[in-house]
């Protein structure tokens, strides 16, 4: 079985793939010697006279303006000292001489930061993981995105606009990284750091999210994203995030009206504004995150003609609940109405459209709009709730108090943080389960109930 050294596992890598730019060197006694070569604009293995030039022509193309040494043995597989970020051609030839006294080899290569704003991951069989600022290693720890490889596909085309070709990860294992900028020796926006032939161990499995990508769009952009790749209807949406260009998808409604949206880093029930009509997306992230901390963007996404609208979640006895009301449905979301009682062909439709993307990606919940004839999704989010009838979170606390409804959101969000241990919430009247009401008192995990007479 032949074995290859890092630097010729890399070159022979090149022939297929968009490396990162590099240049390697073997030890000697009289320096470094050239072994191999990849730089945008030459051809490959091209020779320099030298190695500072051979250093120099690699920082003019490197897009950071830094690159990078990692030395190795060549009878050993693990490698050796790593310097990172080198910022003059003389201290990357002090180094490159330095370890070459040492008996090691080295490759130079172009610095390529992984927190701009792309991904890296790794492509085995019919799954693709993934999460941004980190480099392929990153699928090692939580936090990473994992999706069907072809959905993965369809979500770089959309928000990146490129084109990925994992053909060869669909029987191995491809490592890889997706970056903004154009990179690597054949300068495109994906580069590739290491294919093997290890058969494919990953089954595919349904979206699921938050994920550390999902936080860098924001949650609910995410959840339309994923929306729109299955093939359900989503309304034209354009994102504004704060570290990526925007990008947009779904489908044209008929209408020119659009809805402001923020999509925070995590879903948080009610706390941001959603508002009818265009507001400056950047005075908005401006005024309600000033630290950048917790909205990842704003969504400007076109208004569907609102016959129904309203929202719908599994309790954990495993019931549907679909719950709306006559027009738009921001009300209802806010616990200021109650829901209305649906006409038949309108809870069908919601109920056959939830029926579809469970099948897709397994329970979820979703905010929806009908028109008079199809069913539009203005949010999706992961499971199924801990709510059944009137309990809303399951508990026995020792005191119960209680909040009146008609305070509205932010009060019950004030009373959450300021509960005494062992302390349940028992609202004074009924309210949409579907409600971003229920959805605080979800995520604050407080034993929370429906005080019926």
């Amino acid at each position: 079985m032949a074995v290859f050294r890092k630097d010729e596992t890399l070159d022979l890598l090149a022939e297929d793939f968009n490396v990162a730019q590099f240049v390697s060197f073997a030890p000697s006694p009289a320096g470094p010697q050239q072994q191999f070569c990849r730089m945008a604009g030459l051809a490959p293995n091209h020779r320099f006279g030298s190695v500072p030039e051979a250093v120099a022509a690699l920082f003019s193309r490197s897009a950071d303006g830094t690159i990078n040494v990692r030395s190795f043995s060549a009878t050993q597989s693990q490698s050796r000292e790593f310097i990172y970020a080198i910022a003059s051609v003389d201290q990357a030839v002090a180094a490159l001489e330095r370890i070459a006294r040492e008996d090691a080899f080295t490759i130079a290569n172009e610095t390529i930061d992984v927190s701009d704003g792309g991904v890296s991951g790794v492509v085995m069989g019919d799954v693709v993981e993934f999460r941004p600022d980190s480099t392929p290693r990153g699928v090692e720890q939580p936090g990473f995105a994992t999706l069907p490889t072809d959905w993965a596909l369809k979500m770089f085309k959309t928000v990146y606009g490129v084109d990925a070709n994992f053909g060869k990860g669909r029987n191995g294992r491809l490592e890889f990284s997706l970056h903004p900028r154009p990179r690597g020796w054949r300068q495109d926006n994906i580069v590739f750091w290491e294919l093997s032939s290890e058969a494919p161990s990953v089954r595919s499995t349904p979206p699921s999210w938050p994920n550390d990508f999902s936080r860098l769009i924001g949650d609910k952009a995410y959840g339309l994203l994923m929306a729109d790749i299955g093939g359900f209807l989503v309304p034209k949406t354009t994102v504004v995030a704060r570290r990526i260009a925007p990008f947009s998808f779904g489908r044209e409604t008929g209408l020119e009206e659009i809805w402001i949206r923020t999509s925070p880093r995590e879903q948080v029930p009610g706390k941001f504004t959603t508002a009818r009509g265009w507001l400056d997306p950047f005075k908005l992230l401006q005024s309600e995150d000033p630290e950048g901390e917790a909205i990842s963007s704003v969504l400007a996404q076109k208004a569907v003609s609102a016959l129904w609208s309203g929202a719908a979640i599994e309790t954990s006895s495993g019931e549907l609940v679909i719950e709306g009301v006559e027009g738009t449905g921001d009300k209802l979301m806010l616990g200021e109405v109650y829901p209305e009682p649906l006409p038949d062909f309108v809870a069908t439709a919601v109920r056959d459209l939830h029926g579809t993307l469970r099948e897709v990606m397994g329970p979820v919940r979703l905010e929806w709009v009908y028109d008079g004839t199809r069913v539009w999704i203005v949010q999706l989010h992961r499971g199924a709730s801990i709510s059944d009838g009137d309990i809303i979170v399951p508990g026995d606390p020792e005191t119960w108090v209680t909040f009146d409804v008609s305070k509205g959101l932010e009060a019950l969000r004030t009373l959450v943080t300021s509960l005494k241990p062992d302390t349940g919430i028992s609202l004074d009247r009924r309210v949409g389960l579907t409600s971003h009401l229920a959805d605080v008192l979800r995520k604050a995990a407080v034993p929370a109930r429906v005080n019926t007479p």
